[in-house]
């Protein structure tokens, strides 16, 4: 490889995986944003009854990958899995239009509510782990810029649902329960804006440095196809093309079956939960006693499932977001904000954060041409908004924030710091000082930590009923952003660099279910918010104020990022030379 190829910038092909995935995200994080709302407003759920379905999708939305990223590897290869998986959502969420424009027949709306949930969790199984493994196929093993791709792709993730609950919500929560459907709409049609998108820019952009087209085949295939290009070398059995046997499928299925019995009938867990907890046993053992895996091959798969379980603290800690650190903002928390300015300036905000945003990034990737005449019209548009707003001169007035609009104070800071984290590991790397991957999710457990530091400070010796600052709540979502940046985008590329080519998706599939425990697990910690009155527990101990629930995440983070610290050399040994 030539050094040429490390030091230029990211290839187009990125930049199409970042537009896809970010229309993709914009779709599930404007439909999660009214989702609840919809099924309490619209359909009269009660909250307890709306918040485990709500539960049960978001998991199950994490578990599906193992199927996707199973089937990808084996027959259809990543392109195909990324269409059939960004259409069943784009189906699913029309049908949840279909529901909710049908909200006042209750039997009509949740038929469609359940077909299209079930579209949205089938879709995204096909969607999620392909895409992330695209990214990983754009450069030649070794290449330098692998962690950056990741952070920048990452940041195409959170431009999507920053956006997304601001235009969903909008159209969507009016108070009209009517509106809804709306909402949904604008999902689907996001949904379909990045599959079009995608299918009409891959076969000229996904390709890697030698023109070779990426994920067209399955990943199995593409693995016989490296061991004959190696035997033609004279290189023998340098790569093992087996792949997981339908024989073992079964035995590890029945093995999930009776975990799945165990944790519900014995340990009293939901079917969901139970589901999820007992694949996450079975999926790595299905894959660990796959026969054709070399003694290198399955020690780089366990750095993988090790540095999964750690995942599975820091998401436990970091999705309070939309939970208890939600509860927090709405009841103890000064939301007040006096704005009341001319449109023009807001659209002129935008305009200049648009413009930064583009050519920060055009400094990094290369950009379709395709992508620049759009983005040269949107530019456009946005130029005659803020003429208009300055000459019509109307007033944009804003009094408190909403709680929940604090959920976006994560996806901000992620677009602004994503480019800036890219070029910093691309310098370290070049001088050859970028700290190895187990050391960075470390990093990134120590920032989560820090973060309810601050907030535990800022609330210690309150009363109940008293607020304080925003700011104690946004500087902890600066440092758990600092910590993701150092933490998920670099998991993505770590799995990328370890897993065999055949097994690459669904060893993607099974890294998202550290996030489908996650998820569960941060519910049971987020039902532990004290409440006056009502002082609740954590392994034996007295939680009674804010201050203590913090401290929880305090210790269960610190803790986490000091085993993976001190675990982290023995990890690069069992990478056998992949950083």
């Amino acid at each position: 490889m030539s050094e040429t190829k490390i030091n230029s910038k990211h290839p187009a092909g990125l930049f199409v995986l970042f537009f896809t995935e970010m229309w993709e995200r914009f779709s599930y994080y404007g439909m999660r944003a009214i989702f609840t709302l919809y099924m309490t407003k619209a359909l009269f759920i009660d909250k307890a009854d709306a918040s485990n379905i709500y539960g049960s999708y978001t998991g199950l939305v994490y578990l599906t990958p193992l199927i996707g990223g199973y089937v990808a590897d084996r027959y259809w290869g990543n392109r195909r899995s990324i269409f059939v998986g960004g259409l069943l959502m784009a189906i699913g969420q029309f049908l949840m239009f279909f529901s909710a424009s049908n909200y006042q027949n209750a039997d009509l709306s949740t038929i469609f509510m359940w077909f299209g949930l079930t579209g949205l969790i089938i879709g995204n199984g096909f969607f999620k782990p392909n895409i992330s493994t695209l990214v990983g196929q754009l450069y030649p093993r070794g290449d330098s810029r692998l962690d950056s791709a990741f952070t920048l792709f990452y940041m195409g993730i959170n431009l999507g649902a920053f956006f997304s609950p601001i235009v969903c919500g909008l159209l969507g929560d009016t108070g009209n329960p009517a509106d809804f459907k709306w909402g949904f709409f604008a999902a689907g049609v996001g949904m379909l804006f990045g599959i079009i998108s995608f299918e009409l820019m891959k076969k000229k952009y996904l390709v890697t440095p030698e023109g070779e087209a990426v994920g067209a085949i399955s990943n199995k295939k593409r693995d016989e196809a490296d061991k004959a290009a190696s035997e033609a070398k004279g290189e023998k059995d340098t790569v093992n093309t087996g792949a997981i046997a339908n024989k073992s499928v079964v035995i590890w299925a029945a093995i999930a079956i009776g975990l799945i019995s165990t944790f519900h009938f014995l340990l009293g867990q939901d079917w969901i939960g139970s589901a999820i907890f007992s694949v996450s046993f079975a999926a790595p053992g299905l894959i660990l006693t796959d026969s054709s895996l070399s003694k290198i091959e399955k020690e780089r798969i366990i750095v993988i499932f090790i540095a999964a379980f750690f995942v599975i603290f820091f998401w436990a800690a970091f999705e309070q977001a939309g939970a208890s650190l939600t509860f927090f903002a709405d009841e103890q928390m000064n939301r007040s904000i006096n704005i009341n300015t001319n449109y023009g300036i807001i659209y002129l905000v935008v305009t200049v954060f648009a413009g930064l945003l583009y050519y920060t990034l055009q400094r990094i990737m290369d950009i379709p041409k395709e992508y620049k005449i759009l983005f040269g019209m949107i530019g456009l548009y946005l130029i005659f908004l803020v003429v208009k707003g300055f000459v019509v001169g109307n007033r944009f007035i804003l009094g408190d924030i909403p709680a929940s609009a604090f959920n976006s104070v994560n996806a901000i800071f992620i677009v602004v710091l994503a480019p800036l984290f890219a070029e910093f590991w691309g310098k370290l790397g070049k001088r050859n000082l970028e700290p190895a991957s187990p050391y960075k999710q470390a990093l990134g457990l120590l920032f989560l930590s820090l973060g309810y530091v601050v907030i535990a400070v800022g609330v210690k010796g309150i009363e109940p009923g008293i607020k304080v600052s925003m700011m104690w709540l946004i500087i902890l979502y600066l440092l758990h952003t600092i910590g993701e940046l150092c933490l998920s985008p670099i998991g993505l590329s770590l799995v990328n660099k370890l897993a065999p080519a055949r097994f690459a998706s669904v060893l993607m599939g099974t890294w998202f279910l550290a996030n489908a425990t996650a998820n569960k697990f941060a519910g049971t910690l987020s039902s532990l918010y004290p409440e006056a009155g009502k002082p609740t527990s954590f392994m034996g101990w007295q939680l009674t104020s804010l201050y203590d629930f913090f401290v929880v995440f305090i210790i269960m983070s610190g803790v986490a990022s000091l085993i993976l610290f001190v675990a982290s050399k023995w990890l690069l040994k069992m990478m056998h030379g992949v950083r």
